[in-house]
């Protein structure tokens, strides 16, 4: 079977067992469980408390002991498991943990994925600026796919939403032990220090100014994508208790609005090589701060009615917000750091952004929204809590060109030049 089909189902499958249910278990929580919204924050962070350590954890492992597709293969079984036995759950206490669990086994394939398919093109000989973001541009299709699945079904208060997104995952778990070999490239009898034998030398890239200040920034951004992730599909359910829009398009189906953005995401990858050999990585990952400033700018404007068209156009400005940092940070550690150390990397790229930046994301805007941005009726003040995200946002992008001053060096230039 052709290696990029091969590559293209795992990202497919991939993201629509997170498209399944990530953007609509708030509706689920709210109009199922009828539980708080103080225990609900609690479990949007457990996406940012496995991604602290277990990425950059099974990184390690797939450099030194195990075969990146088996541990790939291996998680995605566990976290099928964990998917099923959620909707069993009575209280939120254990809510929280089974989740917490259900992301420990999850979070690391984001980085796991990647390490999987930028080996086989090193197996290949293809290469990953330029062969990469087609293949990637399935996994925001998968994403799109099970959230019309789920909204279509009428299923974003249902528990099918998680066992769907379980027997897509025991399909992947085992398709995995079928993709091409990502053995460990480090030897475990190496003559070397034991923070090498871990792995933990990836750690030492903090010590370079390129890498600290884009490890800082990419948690900055992390902080973004969770505030849109866990406010967006909620957002726009609450216009239905303002009788003017409650029976609009945007209220009825708020999912297929969202997947717009997802529907964006695969046009900004496929432009990520002509961005990149166009304007450098620095400047595309800028502009993908000044898109999440247009990102929730947009939203704070926005209504069903005749502000659809700004809400649409957000979720359209979100697909160059999240691609252009996400896919080019990977390509930036990719290209920066040796072989050896390329799933560790990948997860400490990957415990910032979805790790500490999701955290930092989950409990500042919990603190600012409970504090300065929700009446006395419980409702909340969207349109100031947009303006503020965004202010958030132009704050990164005005302090980002004058303190990453990285150059482009030989590897990155040769791999954006053949793209």
């Amino acid at each position: 079977m052709n290696i990029k089909f091969r590559l293209i189902l795992m990202n497919f499958l991939q993201f629509f067992i997170w498209g399944a249910w990530l953007l609509t278990i708030a509706t689920y929580w709210f109009q199922n469980k009828h539980w708080s919204s103080a225990q609900f924050s609690a479990i949007f962070s457990t996406m940012g408390i496995s991604s602290i350590f277990m990425p950059a954890l099974i990184g390690i492992l797939s450099d030194r002991f195990i075969n990146a597709e088996k541990l790939y293969g291996i998680l995605h079984i566990l976290g099928s498991l964990v998917l099923f036995s959620l909707p069993l759950v009575t209280n939120p206490a254990t809510f929280f943990w089974v989740m917490l669990l259900n992301m420990l086994f999850y979070m690391p394939t984001l980085s796991l994925s990647i390490t999987v398919a930028y080996s086989a093109f090193k197996q290949c000989n293809l290469d990953v600026v330029r062969d990469y973001p087609p293949i990637r541009i399935w996994g925001t299709i998968g994403f799109i796919a099970a959230l019309w699945t789920v909204s279509l079904t009428h299923n974003e208060t249902s528990a099918n939403q998680f066992y769907i997104a379980s027997a897509v995952s025991l399909g992947l778990g085992l398709y995995a032990f079928t993709l091409p070999k990502a053995p460990p490239l480090l030897g475990k009898n190496d003559n070397q220090s034991l923070g090498n034998r871990l792995g933990l030398n990836a750690f030492a890239l903090f010590k370079q100014p390129k890498f600290a200040i884009f490890f800082m920034f990419s948690m900055l951004l992390g902080a973004a994508l969770q505030l849109t992730n866990a406010y967006g599909d909620t957002f726009l359910h609450d216009f239905a208790k303002i009788d003017k829009y409650k029976s609009s398009i945007a209220v009825e189906y708020p999912a297929i609005i969202m997947s717009i953005s997802q529907i964006s995401e695969t046009l900004f990858i496929l432009a990520i090589p002509f961005f990149l050999r166009k304007f450098g990585i620095k400047y595309v990952m800028l502009f993908s701060m000044v898109a999440w400033v247009l990102r929730f700018g947009l939203f704070a404007f926005g209504d069903p009615a005749g502000g659809l068209w700004m809400i649409v156009l957000s979720c359209i400005v979100y697909g160059m917000a999240f691609d252009f940092f996400n896919i080019s940070g990977s390509l930036f550690v990719e290209t920066q750091t040796t072989p050896a150390i390329r799933g560790s990397a990948q997860g400490l790229f990957m415990m910032m952004v979805n790790g500490f930046g999701a955290m930092f994301g989950s409990i500042a805007s919990g603190f600012l929204i409970d504090n300065f941005f929700t009446f006395s009726d419980k409702s909340k003040d969207w349109h100031n809590i947009w303006l503020c995200f965004a202010a958030y946002a132009l704050v990164i992008a005005l302090v980002f060109p004058f303190v990453f001053r990285y150059k482009r060096n030989a590897a990155l230039e040769n791999a954006i030049k053949h793209a």
